[in-house]
Order: C-alpha cells, then structure tokens, then sequence
C-alpha cells in the first residue's frame, strides 16, 4: 500500500491499493510472443538450409533438374510454416538485414511483430560468437 499526502486538500492521506499502471504504448496487448514447439523446430532446420533455397530456380537449373531426373524441394507445404522458413534462412544469413517484403510476407502469414522479435532475438543469441576464451 501507498500513501500520498495532498496538503493542499487538508493534510488527508489517500490510500493506493495498486500501483500506477504504465502508459498503454508500454504495455503489450495480449499474451507474451511464443512459437509452437513445430515452429522452432522449422527455425532450427532453416539453419541448415542454404540461403538459394528461397530462391525460385532458373531456367538452366530446371532443365538439369529434369534431364538428370533431380528433385531438390525445401519449400514446405504449409504456406505459414514456408513464411517462417524463408525468414528464418534470411535471418540466420543476414541477422536483423532482412527485406521489409520478407517481413511483410512473414506477417500476412499470420505472425505477430512480436513472433519476428522474438524470433530474432534467438537466432541472433545462438549466432553470436563465443567469447575469446572458448574459442579454439
């Protein structure tokens, strides 16, 4: 409990049963920013994926592809989960440098801006180097 004395109304003490609120653009709307267990696990295989396969293949690819009877495919068949994949390959390659049509078309997905935050700030703590005494 808080007390606030006013002496300009008489001395009284008015009783706070709560803190003040902070202003609404502090505070977040809803729940706290999460990804399902499924999505972090498109986010840790879009590590190893390689940064041409958000790429649409060419024409001269295409044909060696169909000549050689090659299949090469990344994209998954979930439209949300191929949004976090491609942001998730962009991320890991270029970190906080991702094109804002990316990050347009990450959130039409579905996403929240505080899912690409959050995103963000893992993939950049597990792409931050070691400090110089671990490294070899």
């Amino acid at each position: 409990m808080a007390y606030l004395d006013f002496p300009a109304t008489g001395g009284g003490a008015a009783v706070l049963d709560r803190p003040a609120a902070p202003p609404r653009h502090f505070q977040r709307i809803g729940k706290p920013a999460e990804l399902t267990p499924l999505e972090w696990q498109v986010v840790a295989l879009a590590q190893r994926d390689k940064l041409t396969s958000i790429r649409p293949a060419g024409r001269v690819t295409r044909a060696i592809r169909w000549l050689f009877g090659l299949r090469v495919s990344n994209a998954l068949s979930d439209d949300r989960l191929e949004a976090l994949r491609r942001i998730a390959v962009l991320s890991w390659y270029r970190g906080f440098a991702v094109a804002s049509a990316e990050v347009r078309a990450f959130l039409a997905a579905g996403f929240t801006p505080d899912q690409y935050e959050l995103l963000l700030e893992r993939i950049s703590a597990a792409r931050a180097p070691l400090p110089r005494q671990f490294r070899r």
